[in-house]
């Protein structure tokens, strides 16, 4: 009777002591599928084992199909960390208060989209947009919810011709990615859209597009893009100072395999506030609580 009373109280103190604890499960997260899967598994596989190690609990990187589908894991709480673009990442945001952005690539600071075109249109490089680039048939966006593949380049269109992009072309379409509205431009299939440049550079450099097709004509100003965003209870869920530690973990990468992934030269510091252009475009354009 006593070993059973002994037995008792030690477990009602193991459970109280584990109560007060915050529960330490896996640490999941998500990226925005900018790119073809091969690529998204190259970049979030070794970041989630990077993580993992500095961390000293299981990581692990959440695929998702779409940006919305990214938006929605995160607001579900399916993933508590979210490589976003600039518009998914306010969208995130505004539906789970609290949550920050905690770190960007440095060239994220100074974004910029390609506008592009099928040799066969005759459209050449130029510093500014033309009629001769509205005359064209067709122009694809990337994803609907992408900033550097559509709100930018839907805001550019909207302020050099004063109409939407439905109004200024035949045929407009969403490519689903950035891969894809390349491949789709060097085909004839649509014969402008508008790229991520720096998946431009990379598919450039990886011997992917073939510019006696397909070529840059013009690019856009630049803006803040991709970052690193948390939801506002990880401190909650992992322990005080969690959210802080993934922050210093993130900024503390060096590895240039793992840079070499996004591809970024390093990442540094984000607020909430480094996205408030973002916001604002999206809001004056009507895409700001668009799916």
């Amino acid at each position: 009777m006593r070993f059973k009373i002994l037995a008792t109280l030690l477990a009602a103190v193991l459970l109280s002591a584990c109560s007060e604890e915050p529960h330490l499960g896996t640490f999941t997260f998500t990226a925005i599928p900018d790119q073809d899967e091969s690529q998204l598994e190259k970049r979030f596989g070794v970041v989630a084992l990077y993580l993992e190690e500095q961390l000293g609990v299981p990581v692990k990187y959440v695929p998702v199909k779409s940006y919305a589908a990214a938006v929605t894991a995160f607001r579900n709480d399916e993933v508590q960390m979210a490589w976003f673009g600039g518009l998914s990442g306010v969208q995130a945001r505004r539906l789970v208060p609290g949550s920050q952005a905690i770190a960007q690539g440095e060239e994220d600071t100074a974004f910029k989209s390609y506008f592009i075109a099928n040799t066969s249109t005759g459209l050449e490089a130029t510093d500014t947009l033309t009629e001769d680039f509205i005359s064209q048939p067709s122009f694809t966006f990337g994803s609907k919810g992408s900033t550097s593949g559509r709100l930018m380049p839907e805001f550019y269109l909207r302020e050099t011709f004063n109409q939407a992009p439905e109004a200024l072309f035949d045929n407009v379409g969403f490519s689903g990615d950035h891969s894809r509205t390349i491949a789709l431009v060097q085909s004839g299939a649509y014969a402008t859209g508008a790229v991520n440049f720096k998946v431009w550079e990379r598919e450039l450099e990886e011997g992917k597009i073939d510019t006696s097709k397909v070529k840059v004509v013009w690019e856009t100003p630049t803006y803040p893009d991709y970052h690193w965003t948390v939801r506002g209870d990880l401190d909650e869920k992992f322990g005080e100072g969690f959210s802080q530690r993934v922050t210093e973990v993130l900024l503390a990468i060096e590895d240039p395999v793992l840079l070499s992934a996004f591809p970024r030269e390093k990442f540094i510091p984000a607020s909430n506030a480094d996205y408030a252009p973002i916001e604002a475009t999206a809001q004056e354009i009507g895409l700001l609580d668009a799916p």
